[in-house]
């Protein structure tokens, strides 16, 4: 029989065990949360896809991505008499449309044809870091047809490109899940990605 010592002079037999991984177990449980936070990923973009090819490929990805990752979509819906507005103009209520699912302490990264361009290992790394970081949240925004606001320009952290080409907005939803489906496998050193 092992004899456990336990603060303030008290004993506890081997038969107690049990018990001491359960107090535990609540008492890790009942930690402040702020310290244990995971990392957020949101893909905030202007509208709906409406290819059935296209969901049905982005849903064949973000069902093989990482739980942890709480990844979700959110299609803003459109600008309403958007057709009435001129570019400018259309950009600063979208950017409205943005600013309102974003916190102040949100990463917020834009897709940008002026943006940095990664390779898939680099994107991989990148996410690490974010993962690794005090980031809560990452929002990568994929912008309307004439692109974003001088004001999303100033909030966005960081710029990012994946062509110099250019891409329907649909397509470029589908690229950003493949990548972070891709980059999960590469940070798990999985044989799906080839360098």
């Amino acid at each position: 029989m092992f004899i456990y010592i336990l603060p303030g002079n008290s004993y506890m037999t081997a038969f107690d065990e049990a018990s001491v991984l359960i107090l535990t177990v609540k008492k890790f449980l009942s930690l402040p949360t702020e310290n244990y936070q995971i990392m957020r990923i949101s893909l905030l973009c202007i509208g709906k896809t409406d290819d059935k090819e296209i969901t049905s490929l982005i849903n064949y990805y973000l069902n093989r991505l990482p739980k942890h990752w709480n990844f979700e979509i959110t299609e803003i819906p459109d600008v309403k008499n958007a057709k009435n507005l001129s570019a400018d103009l259309l950009k600063k209520e979208e950017a409205k449309l943005f600013l309102n699912h974003i916190d102040k302490n949100d990463l917020v990264v834009i897709l940008d044809e002026k943006g940095k361009q990664f390779t898939s290992r680099e994107f991989s790394q990148k996410i690490d870091t974010w993962m690794n970081s005090s980031v809560k949240k990452v929002h990568i925004l994929i912008g309307g047809a004439y692109g974003f606001s001088e004001d999303m320009y100033s909030r966005a952290n960081e710029k990012m490109s994946l062509s110099k080409m250019t891409f329907t907005h649909q397509m470029i939803r589908l690229f950003i899940v493949e990548q972070l489906y891709r980059a999960d496998q590469i940070l798990q050193g999985k044989p799906y990605h080839n360098d």
